[in-house]
């Protein structure tokens, strides 16, 4: 019977070589507050935290806070924030957040993960991230490379990222949630790639589901 998944054993092993790979691992967002962080995770569906970063620091230096980028239109903010891509529907959320920040929180973000899903423009991921990165919670937010490389190497077998989510939580132990989250990013950008995965380097392969198909035939 062909092995799809990794055992308890297997996948220690792997979280300690990520962690030695990747010892400072850490958002790739620049921030330097909730709010930044917030509307940068936002900005950053279908874009590159490269080119958001790009962006954010022009944004950020002229409007601040919430109640400053309410002083922009859609079109205006749209024109801003251009380059990251599907500019206009991410304007329109990150305006309608703002609203929402002002009116019912002082213009502070909220601590948490109910809360935050709730704010347009946020789902579970762009919450995991917040309440992860300023708020010290523990929390696994799935984007595509934590998809791709937890269900590549075997770590979980999930069609979701819901559900890839649901089996992190029940496979690594809480307190590594957070940095584990970030291990696997920064692993899917330099070595797990989407359509050329650099195996041959990769210090997973002996482990990895994947690397495994591709000698024995799948």
């Amino acid at each position: 019977m062909r092995k799809y998944k990794l055992n308890k054993d297997e996948i220690k092993t792997v979280l300690e070589i990520l962690k030695k790979n990747y010892p400072n691992a850490e958002s790739e967002l620049d921030f330097s507050n909730p709010f930044e962080l917030l509307i940068a995770t936002i900005m950053a569906a279908q874009s590159t935290d490269r080119q958001v970063n790009i962006i954010t620091k022009k944004l950020f230096a002229l409007y601040p806070g919430p109640e400053d980028i309410l002083q922009l239109s859609e079109e205006e903010l749209g024109k801003l924030i251009k380059s990251s891509g599907f500019y206009r529907n991410k304007s329109k959320n990150i305006l309608k957040t703002c609203e929402i920040l002002v009116k019912d929180y002082q213009g502070k973000v909220p601590k948490t993960r109910e809360k935050l899903v709730k704010l347009p423009g946020v789902g579970r991921k762009t919450a995991n991230v917040v309440i992860s990165n300023v708020f010290g919670q523990d929390a696994i937010a799935v984007d595509t490379h934590v998809f791709r490389v937890t269900n590549r190497i075997g770590i979980v077998r999930a069609k979701t990222v819901e559900d890839t989510e649901e089996e992190l939580m029940k496979k690594i132990p809480k307190s590594l949630w957070s940095e584990a989250h970030h291990w696997f990013i920064l692993h899917g950008r330099r070595v797990c790639k989407a359509r050329k995965p650099l195996c041959e380097i990769c210090e997973l392969r002996l482990y990895c589901i994947y690397n495994r198909k591709l000698h024995i035939g799948s």
